[in-house]
């Protein structure tokens, strides 16, 4: 597992983040997840895939009824019972296998998920946080999806909420806060290329890569 090496990114909605990621692992030769690991997590469990994705990034509520918001000891190792509540909590302990799982075979780059936090005990990870102002994501996002601006900062502002909930429940740290990452940086200084150039050698430097 030594020789493989991961980097974990958060990103805000409109930062451009999604796009980082691929160049970033495409530059760097290594494999890139993203949604992929929706495909993964049902093909490990055998669940559907609707499950994950009505529960990606999203903190615990109940899926097929019954208590709601509680955790769930999920973090013991052992197959997944099916007779178990299926709560948010365990498909978030199904992803979380997968993504270590990954880590285990090959060099990688996660985004979102709290990857960082799930694989904060890899020897060689590297944790980003992607940022951009207000006015560029809105720019971006009006781009991306053909909307007014008012609905693109109603989509950033709904999309905000709903990742720092998912990462502060499931990690106990701070979505976007600089003490949780190893670099936070705003995209809409450098633009999307500048970014991935920058994030490209602060992580070459940290992880001693050639």
């Amino acid at each position: 597992m030594n020789e493989h090496y991961v980097i974990n990114l958060g990103r805000q909605l409109g930062s451009g983040g999604k796009e980082i990621g691929e160049k970033l692992a495409h530059n760097l030769g290594i494999a890139f997840y993203d949604k992929e690991l929706i495909n993964l997590a049902s093909k490990e469990s055998g669940l559907c895939r609707e499950f994950f994705e009505k529960a990606d990034e999203k903190a615990s509520q109940g899926i097929l009824g019954g208590l709601v918001g509680a955790r769930f000891p999920f973090i013991t190792e052992g197959t997944f019972s099916y007779n178990s509540y299926l709560s948010n909590d365990s498909l978030f302990k199904i992803q979380s296998d997968v993504i270590r799982n990954l880590a285990e075979k090959q060099s990688c780059l996660f985004v979102g998920r709290c990857a960082d936090y799930i694989l904060r005990d890899h020897p060689r990870c590297a944790n980003v946080f992607i940022s951009a102002t207000p006015a560029a994501r809105i720019e971006r996002l009006m781009k991306l999806h053909n909307i007014s601006a008012e609905e693109a900062e109603e989509l950033m502002e709904k999309a905000d909420k709903k990742r720092s909930s998912y990462y502060n429940y499931y990690s106990y740290n701070t979505w976007g806060a600089a003490a949780t990452y190893h670099l936070c940086i705003d995209s809409s200084v450098l633009g999307i290329d500048g970014t991935v150039a920058f994030v490209k050698q602060f992580v070459k430097q940290k992880l001693h890569l050639p």
